[in-house]
């Protein structure tokens, strides 16, 4: 295949509500969603996953335009494809830059799907036919409000509650959590909020029984987190520690985790990430999918990643209306029973809305040569 045309789309939608972390708050989330065009017009589509500030990873949905409009598209455009691994080798003069770079390469992986009239499970080796939902609440204003939100998730089906933790709001949250609930699988979620200082404070956690604490220390702190899980019986998740299977060889060999949280974007992209699941099952680390607030295009890959068979715990991918008052595919993902079903049909499964799409975005930019 080749790629002859490539469409970008800033889109711009409002979360439902805000999304609060350890690192800030989100409301209003940009995205790049980008179209490639082949030599017989066939349509795959990408998503950027990155957020408005660096305060996660060094990329923000600006860097990432940058990169794409100025270096990733040029590299592309008019070259014969025959798998998406080889858009990596393509990117590789481009240092990091994963979020851009798994974008359009998700993109290519749903083309290269419809062109092989094979759903983008099945291209990527999926077996499950539905997958496990999990959901991740960001930090409440109250202890009565995380009660009910949790209550709600429950009722809905959610098969795991993550709760975002921060210094101040940690122990006494989660102990409480575990009182009013005792047996929901549940876990915690730091963003590097804490140092290897907090060592005997995160040891608290030990006593309520909770499934990880994902990514307690810096995003390039490997070598204490080996440390840190020597010292407490919790599991550690790595999540801004892991953007490439070389950062989870090292973590491996060194004990720095029991799990690690596959992010598509964070990885570079469903080649990678693919190549992260098998290296972990061959190593007996669990994996599970995690999310970065995606619309319909981007919830689509997660959906198809996590039907791969080391995806052993529930992910972040909740319905679209968890986070959207409408959503831009159709149909919108749905929750049913905790279960999210895995789509059978070509491509990422589920049809960019292109009136929605429009509706939302506030520029488009057509690359061709």
């Amino acid at each position: 295949m080749i790629i002859t045309k490539v469409i970008m789309n800033h889109v711009r939608m409002r979360l439902r509500e805000p999304f609060h972390t350890s690192f800030g708050t989100i409301q209003d989330k940009d995205i790049a969603v980008i179209e490639v065009i082949d030599e017989k017009g066939n349509s795959g589509w990408g998503e950027s996953v990155a957020l408005p500030d660096p305060t996660y990873t060094e990329e923000t949905f600006k860097t990432n335009w940058h990169i794409l409009e100025d270096y990733l598209i040029p590299l592309l455009l008019n070259r014969e494809i025959s798998h998406p691994d080889e858009v990596g080798v393509i990117f590789s003069p481009i240092r990091r830059n994963y979020m851009a770079k798994a974008a359009i390469e998700g993109a290519v992986w749903d083309l290269y799907a419809k062109r092989s009239d094979l759903s983008l499970s099945d291209a990527l080796g999926g077996t499950r036919k539905s997958i496990e939902a999990g959901i991740s609440i960001g930090i409440q204003q109250s202890k009565e409000e995380l009660f009910k939100k949790i209550e709600g998730y429950l009722e809905e089906g959610f098969k795991r509650i993550k709760i975002k933790i921060k210094p101040g709001m940690d122990v006494e949250i989660i102990k409480a959590v575990r009182e009013r609930f005792p047996d929901v699988p549940l876990m915690a979620d730091a963003n590097s909020a804490y140092t290897l200082k907090d060592t005997d404070h995160l040891r608290k956690l030990d006593e309520f029984n909770l499934l990880m604490m994902e990514q307690p220390l810096g995003a390039d702190d490997i070598i204490n987190h080996a440390k840190l899980q020597k010292a407490i019986k919790t599991p550690i998740c790595l999540d801004e520690s892991i953007q490439s299977l070389d950062d989870v060889k090292k973590a491996v060999e060194l004990g720095s985790c029991q799990i690690i949280n596959i992010k598509i974007g964070r990885v570079g992209g469903l080649s990678s990430a693919r190549d992260i699941h098998q290296y972990c099952k061959e190593n007996g680390i669990a994996v599970w999918c995690g999310g970065m607030l995606e619309a319909g295009i981007g919830r689509a890959f997660n959906i198809a990643l996590s039907s791969l068979e080391n995806f052993t715990l529930p992910g972040d991918t909740a319905g679209s209306a968890r986070y959207w008052e409408e959503d831009i595919i159709n149909p919108e993902v749905v929750v049913v029973d905790g279960l999210i079903e895995v789509p059978s049909s070509i491509g990422i499964g589920y049809e960019p809305n292109r009136e929605t799409i429009k509706k939302y975005t506030v520029n488009q930019t057509i690359y061709s040569k």
